[in-house]
């Protein structure tokens, strides 16, 4: 409906009362948000929302609404904390987008064990369409932007399906110039904490018995670089993180592990390199020589992909200045 001052409401309604009211959030905040962020007047009837604006507000809203239910949807347990930052993010994929919004097949959704995942950023959805179409991919970009965290629940899906037979998760121990050697503890008890991002990721999508019975019999593997040497791994879903701390022998050591039926992707922030001085970070080697094969496929994440507090992304840009 149009007034004669260029106004327009619109009303859409939702299948889930539970779910819209968990996406709007505790007494309706994202909802109060969402009005202050497109200067649109938002109203509540049972499982129908009114918007009421400028003409392409209101729709640019309704695509809004309608993406982010989508996607809340598509989670196996919506959590009732859900907050703004998810709005934001689905924001800027429209704005990137033209304001056209991704079509519901065009989504990608992971399935684990214990929960769905989707993408939240365009930049996410590239990734996760070539980790399915490529048997190697380099996933370049700041923190923040799920690189590690998407690869992960790929793994666990490919495993869930029976599609691998094992996930290897592989991370070089070099942390901001720390050694080994100083640290207190037996060897386990030295790297576990260069692992522990990648315990965290499997222990969200898998209940944790699980998690330490595939340990234990195998089909989970997590270990530091320097154990992959000499090995051959035959369809195995293969994740490399931090990448740009490994030296080019490494790099090359560890793209040339793969066996038949088995995928890699190789995770790493150019702009984060913990290398020595004078080392070059094998990450970097394999992008200059790599780039052009058509079978590898390279995606780059940014700031606009960054899916933690909003804060994270103001302080990727920041540093980035000149």
């Amino acid at each position: 409906m149009k007034n004669n001052k260029g106004l327009t409401e619109n009303f859409i309604e939702f299948e889930s009362n539970n779910i819209l009211n968990i996406m709007l959030g505790e007494q309706s905040i994202n909802l109060i948000k969402l009005q202050d962020t497109l200067n649109v007047r938002l109203d509540m009837f049972g499982n129908r929302v009114r918007i009421f604006g400028n003409q392409n507000i209101v729709k640019q809203t309704e695509n809004l609404l309608n993406n982010v239910y989508r996607k809340l949807k598509n989670e196996t347990n919506p959590t009732s904390k859900f907050d703004f930052s998810t709005f934001e993010t689905e924001l800027r994929i429209m704005g990137e987008n033209n304001n056209i919004p991704v079509k519901k097949d065009e989504i990608t959704v992971i399935k684990t064990w214990k929960k769905s995942v989707v993408s939240k950023s365009l930049g996410q959805e590239k990734y996760l369409k070539a980790l399915d179409n490529f048997d190697l991919v380099f996933g370049l970009g700041p923190a923040g932007t799920g690189k590690s965290y998407l690869a992960v629940a790929k793994g666990i899906e490919l495993l869930k399906n029976e599609i691998v037979d094992k996930i290897i998760l592989s991370r070089p121990a070099v942390e901001a110039g720390e050694k080994l050697g100083f640290l207190p503890g037996d060897f386990r008890e030295k790297v576990d904490p260069y692992l522990r991002p990648i315990y965290d990721a499997l222990y969200q999508m898998m209940p944790f018995d699980r998690v330490e019975k595939k340990i234990l019999s195998g089909q989970i593997e997590i270990a530091p670089l320097a154990y992959m040497r000499g090995r051959t791994f035959d369809n195995a879903f293969i994740i490399i993180d931090e990448a740009q701390n490994t030296t080019e022998i490494q790099m090359k050591m560890i793209l040339t592990r793969i066996g038949n039926g088995s995928r890699m992707v190789v995770n790493g922030d150019l702009s984060q390199i913990d290398l020595p001085k004078g080392i070059s970070s094998g990450l970097s080697i394999a992008i200059q020589k790599l780039n052009k094969v058509e079978k590898i496929k390279i995606v780059e994440l940014s700031q606009k992909d960054v899916v933690r507090h909003p804060l994270v992304s103001e302080i990727i840009k920041a540093y980035d200045r000149k």
